[in-house]
């Protein structure tokens, strides 16, 4: 491990809701202005492209069988999906590259039929890639996304360290953490719709303990105004899908997301503080002897373990319900 400081950056910022395209636009300003700050790792929030589905949680009728405007809504949330690989990958790829980061972002990944909640990691120079697909959907986010496999347990290599991640709830999966803490992670990123205060924040800080590393948690901030503004960019008039979007509660000025975005040591101190209500770019300079010191204490895949009592198994072969026997 590099024992040299780095500078980390985490967007807290709206996308154009459901406008990939436009979204990967803003991604682009939002990326140069964090690296012109000397930023040399970048985090955006969970499924930040093209938007967190917030309807799920507010829209009375989401779940309703068979209904008009939540199918409308899957339908756009689909077409605006990136899939892996794919052009708006290699657009991305592209932006890590000329603005010399490494690059760390949320999406909906579309993979034949279906959506997964997807984290991927890219070089700083644009030609190495891996993605983690959320491996248990939330509660009503059954309804839009497919479950991940032990395949994309996946960090990115750099010359700060590893750099990790899991997705929202997935730090509430105790032998999912120990997985990642075996894989001696310098930075994670822990990512969230938004960073609620204090459940978030406590599991985001939890985490930078058990694991002794740098946590960034990062959450959108997203006003209904602005979600009602991404749909009408997409010019779909007479789509039914606006109907549930205007169901959920508050004016255009409620705030859906609120924010959140902090940055915490392997000690649990803040290096930033939480962020409510606005839109920022939050930096830190990170220093790695911090993990160093933390170990002497707790070092949960080393001197605090005790694999003679506990073992973790992890399938990380991709899952398929299909197999030809001419593919092996």
């Amino acid at each position: 491990m590099n024992q040299k400081t780095f500078k980390v950056a985490v967007i807290q910022d709206s996308p154009v809701f459901l406008n990939l395209e436009a979204t990967l636009d803003k991604a682009e300003t939002l990326i140069q202005q964090a690296a012109n700050a000397g930023a040399q790792v970048i985090a955006f929030p969970e499924t930040w492209l093209p938007g967190y589905p917030v309807w799920l949680d507010d829209a009375p009728n989401a779940g309703l069988w068979d209904h008009p405007p939540a199918k409308a809504l899957f339908q756009l949330l689909v077409e605006n999906s990136p899939t892996i690989p794919g052009p708006h990958l290699d657009r991305l790829r592209k932006m890590a590259h000329q603005a010399g980061v490494y690059l760390v972002m949320g999406l909906h990944e579309r993979d034949k039929g279906t959506l997964y909640n997807t984290m991927l990691f890219i070089d700083r120079d644009g030609e190495n890639f891996s993605y983690h697909r959320k491996l248990v959907p939330t509660y009503t986010e059954r309804m839009v996304w497919g479950r991940g496999d032990g395949s994309t347990l996946s960090t990115l290599d750099t010359e700060f360290g590893v750099i990790g991640g899991l997705i929202c709830w997935e730090h509430w999966m105790p032998m999912a953490r120990a997985a990642m803490h075996s894989k001696s992670e310098v930075l994670h990123i822990a990512q969230w719709p938004m960073v609620k205060d204090p459940l978030h924040q406590i599991c985001s800080r939890h985490y930078a303990f058990e694991g002794q590393c740098f946590v960034v948690a990062a959450g959108a901030i997203l006003s209904k105004g602005e979600m009602l503004d991404g749909f009408d960019s997409l010019e779909q008039p007479g789509n039914a899908g606006k109907e549930l979007l205007e169901s959920m509660p508050g004016d255009r000025d409620t705030l859906v997301h609120r924010g959140g975005c902090s940055i915490i040591a392997p000690n649990l101190d803040y290096l930033v503080e939480p962020v409510y209500d606005r839109t920022d770019i939050l930096y830190a300079d990170l220093d790695p002897r911090l993990i160093t010191e933390g170990h002497l204490a707790l070092d949960t895949d080393g001197h605090y373990s005790r694999p003679d009592v506990f073992q973790l198994n992890v399938n990380d072969q991709v899952q398929s319900n299909v197999r030809f026997q001419s593919d092996q």
